[in-house]
């Protein structure tokens, strides 16, 4: 049975494994996410970050990393479910910085309200998928 104090219980391939299959889901929802975007919401095509290349690669990669540090997080704490609940809000207001700076602004080629909102659900979506499949696979204690 395992316990809040031991260590190591998940490995890190299971944390690899199930990052990038979370990623692999949220980049297809998000990808689908900027068609809408770019179509009926009239999102410029210009705008990089609505493209499916940044998509995909950046979502991927977030979810990786985000299942390393969950991994750490689970297998290092013994509360792991109290510090979870309060670093993945946090982490997700963070996430959306960048994009509430680009509201403000019309700093990218293609920049519209429509896109900027669109990265924002796309960035709430991601935690979404990725934070239901590492409670799955990972469980905190």
């Amino acid at each position: 049975m395992s316990t809040p104090t031991d260590r190591g219980t998940i490995s890190t391939s299971t944390a690899l494994k199930t990052g990038l299959g979370a990623g692999v889901v949220a980049a297809i929802l998000n990808v689908i996410v900027s068609v809408v975007a770019r179509g009926p919401f009239d999102a410029s095509d210009d705008f990089v970050p609505l493209t499916p290349g940044p998509i995909v690669f950046w979502t991927i990669v977030g979810a990786v990393v985000g299942a390393i540090g969950w991994r750490l997080i689970v297998n290092k704490k013994a509360d792991s479910r109290g510090l979870l609940n309060k670093l993945v809000p946090t982490v997700l207001v963070l996430s959306l910085i960048p994009d509430v700076a680009l509201l403000g602004n019309d700093s990218m080629e293609g920049h519209s309200t429509g896109a900027v909102v669109a990265l924002m659900v796309m960035h709430v979506l991601t935690a979404a998928v990725v934070v239901t499949a590492y409670r799955k696979a990972m469980p905190p204690r």
